[in-house]
C-alpha cells in the first residue's frame, strides 16, 4: 500500500472530525441526560436497598419521586425499569393490610373517615364520598399506615354497587374520578328510602370470602381505568393517562404493567407535540 498523501491524511482527519462534532444541540442534551440520570440513579439506588430492607414506604416515595422526575426529562426507558420494585413495594403493603385484617375478623366498614386509621382494609359507604377515600389512603400513607380503601356509593336500580377512586394530579379544573359497578358482597335488596339505597351492614360479611371479594372489586376498578385510556393515543400521551389513573388507583397490577409497557412504546416512538387530547375522567 503507497504512503498516505498530505492530501490523504488531511481527507481523513476532515471526515473524522465530521463524524465526531458536536454540536451545541448536542452538547445541551447530552449535559441535561446526565443531570436527569445522576439523581434518578441515587434515588432508585436508595430505593433498592430500602426494599431489601422490607420499607415499603421509603421503596414507594423513592420510585415515585424517581419517575416524575425521569417522566419530565422524557426517559421513558428508565421510567419502565422503575416501576417493578415501585409495583412489588406496594403488592407488600397490601399484603400487611390484608393480614391485619384478617386478624381482626374482616375489613372496618364505616361511613365517614375514622379519626384512628389502623392497618387493615377499610370500606367506606354512604354518606362517605370519593374524595373521602382518597383522605383516608393518603392519611394512612403519611403515617405508615398498610390500608386498602375501597368507596362505593349508593346501590343503583340495577343492584350494582359503584365503587369510585379520586385522583391528586389536577386535571383541567378537577381531579381524575374513576367508576366501575360491581356486584355486593352479599345479595341485597335496593330500596328508595335512605342514602345508602340498601340494608347492608357490616355483620353480613360473616361467613363470606369478604377478601377474595374486596380483591375481585378493586380489579374490576383498574380494569376499567386501564380500558378508559385511548389505544390510539400516542405512546407519551397514553403514559401520562395511565400515571394520572395509577395515581387514582395505585392498588391494581396490571395498571403498573400497562403503565410500563406504554413506557417501552413511547421510548422507541418520538414524543408527540402539542396538547394531550382529553377525555371524560369518568369511567363505568
Amino acid at each position: 500500500m503507497p504512503p498516505a498523501t498530505d492530501q490523504d491524511q488531511a481527507q481523513a482527519k476532515s471526515r473524522i472530525a465530521r463524524l465526531t462534532k458536536v454540536d451545541d444541540t448536542d452538547v445541551a442534551r447530552i449535559a441535561q441526560d446526565r443531570i436527569a440520570q445522576s439523581p434518578i440513579d441515587d434515588l432508585m439506588e436508595r430505593a433498592s436497598h430500602a426494599l431489601e430492607a422490607t420499607d415499603y414506604y421509603k421503596t414507594e416515595s423513592l420510585c415515585l419521586k424517581a419517575l416524575d422526575r425521569a417522566r419530565r426529562f422524557g426517559d421513558f426507558e428508565r421510567m419502565s425499569r422503575i416501576i417493578m420494585p415501585l409495583q412489588e413495594a406496594r403488592r407488600q403493603k397490601r399484603h400487611l393490610a390484608y393480614e391485619a385484617a384478617e386478624a381482626r375478623g374482616g375489613p372496618t366498614v364505616c361511613r365517614e373517615r375514622p379519626a384512628v386509621v389502623e392497618p387493615g382494609v377499610y370500606i367506606l359507604e354512604p354518606p362517605a364520598l370519593g374524595i373521602d377515600g382518597r383522605a383516608l389512603r393518603d392519611t394512612a400513607e403519611g403515617r405508615r399506615v398498610p390500608a386498602v380503601v375501597l368507596t362505593r356509593e349508593p346501590m343503583t336500580r340495577d343492584g350494582s354497587w359503584p365503587i369510585v377512586s379520586v385522583g391528586s394530579i389536577p386535571i383541567g379544573p378537577g381531579v381524575l374520578t374513576l367508576r366501575e359497578k360491581i356486584t355486593p358482597p352479599v345479595p341485597l335488596e335496593r330500596i328508595e328510602t335512605g342514602i345508602r339505597k340498601d340494608e347492608f351492614e357490616p355483620s353480613m360479611l360473616a361467613g363470606t370470602d369478604w377478601a377474595a371479594w374486596m380483591q375481585a372489586a378493586l380489579e374490576a376498578l383498574g380494569d376499567a381505568a386501564i380500558r378508559s385510556v385511548d389505544a390510539g393515543l400516542a405512546p407519551a400521551w397514553r403514559v401520562d393517562e395511565l400515571i394520572e389513573r395509577l395515581d387514582a388507583h395505585p392498588d391494581h397490577e396490571k395498571l403498573h404493567q400497562a403503565l410500563a409497557a406504554a413506557c417501552r412504546q413511547a421510548a422507541r416512538e418520538p414524543v408527540p407535540t402539542g396538547e394531550r387530547p382529553r377525555h371524560g375522567s369518568n369511567s363505568f
